[in-house]
């Protein structure tokens, strides 16, 4: 991802997120709604046509990729989608896991065993980057409001700089693997839950009914009659953060109970122990959407629940993220009872948290007693 929005640091960093953050703004997000409610018709149709049982993860994943495709490049044509995926599930069993080369401190021009395995993934990533941006740059300045025609345009006030090919690349990888794989996995992490608690299940249902009132898909503004399901989507990031480690560079010496903090450190940030840790949650590996009713999260120390981090470098894509996966979820529940179907996956840290196995389900259809 070079030094993109999400691994450049200081001026660098600044100038790129001030250029990207309006494609983020609460008036572009909600105007994307549609498109994300046509994606949810989509993953419906696909679910129901499934043989036996759904593999929650793959579909997850297609549902999001259309909708970040859209947003960053006003479609997926030059996306082998499947490919694309492949590619990124080898990156992150490769690149994307952390070496004890790095733990030792080796220089990072020494290459890692990751890296090297991980070249074909990442080349095949880049290359329908590439093509897009090169297809983009033929039709002209302005020919699509999406993120990357802001990237095009975006220029820094202080030094005037713009960004270059490899500027592009980067950000518009780092964004389509950012802004579908993490969005993907909160909603798998959220049915496998659903599936093994029927109770919660049958709650999030009739709200979702409800909301869309015997409609096809929801829509943005179905979203605020179905409050407890941005519950159970904020329990499943709380259980399983699909970032589950952040890591900072520390800037000034520091103290942490009894350990010296040097500059130059890197500190990594647990936020998937924090979001289970005892002391500050009861039964914390129960699985409770109720922690997060309005009064409960009133009642409680904002900093305990990071699922997009915290501070200048929060996710700049939550509203974005929550918006769609709400879309979807809603959807999903008012067209399918989901049950277990296969065995309960572990969570395994890449760089995001993925569930091994597959999360397998069996979709019941409404019209089989589903409601």
């Amino acid at each position: 991802m070079g030094s993109s929005l999400f691994t450049s640091e200081g001026a660098a960093w600044r100038w790129q997120r001030r250029a990207i953050a309006p494609v983020f703004s609460a008036r572009r997000v909600t105007a994307l709604a549609p498109l994300m409610t046509r994606t949810a018709e989509r993953a419906v149709t696909r679910i129901a046509a499934a043989p036996d049982r759904v593999a929650t993860v793959r579909e997850m994943l297609s549902a999001t990729f259309d909708v970040i495709c859209e947003v960053a490049l006003s479609g997926r044509e030059h996306f082998d989608a499947e490919a694309y995926g492949e590619a990124i599930t080898r990156y992150f069993l490769t690149v994307g896991r952390a070496s004890l080369l790095d733990f030792l401190e080796v220089p990072p021009w020494v290459p890692r065993p990751g890296e090297v395995l991980g070249r074909g993934a990442v080349r095949t990533m880049h290359r329908m980057v590439n093509r897009a941006i090169a297809a983009r740059r033929a039709q002209g300045p302005g020919a699509a409001d999406d993120l990357l025609d802001h990237m095009l345009a975006a220029e820094d006030p202080e030094t005037g700089r713009r960004m270059g090919p490899n500027d592009l690349l980067n950000n518009m990888q780092f964004f389509i693997v950012a802004g579908h794989e993490t969005t993907a996995l909160a909603l798998s992490w959220a049915l496998m839950l659903l599936a093994h608690d029927p109770e919660a299940q049958a709650r999030a249902r009739a709200e979702a009914h409800a909301a869309l009132g015997g409609r096809a898909a929801a829509t943005a503004a179905d979203l605020a009659a179905a409050p407890y399901i941005e519950q159970v989507l904020d329990e499943a990031m709380r259980l399983y953060p699909p970032v589950g480690l952040l890591a900072r560079n520390v800037l000034v010496p520091d103290r942490l109970y009894d350990r010296d903090i040097r500059k130059g450190d890197t500190v990594f940030l647990n936020i998937y122990a924090l979001h289970r840790h005892r002391l500050w949650w009861e039964s914390p590996d129960a699985f409770d959407p109720d922690r997060f009713a309005p009064s409960a999260k009133a009642a409680r120390e904002r900093y305990l629940h990071l699922p997009f981090g915290a501070g200048p470098r929060i996710c700049v894509g939550a509203n974005f993220a929550m918006l769609q996966a709400q879309i979807i979820l809603t959807t999903l529940l008012a067209r399918f009872r989901f049950e277990p179907a296969g065995p309960l996956p572990e969570p395994v840290m890449h760089m995001t948290l993925r569930p091994e196995p597959e999360v397998w389900l069996k979709a019941v259809p409404e019209h089989a007693g589903g409601h």
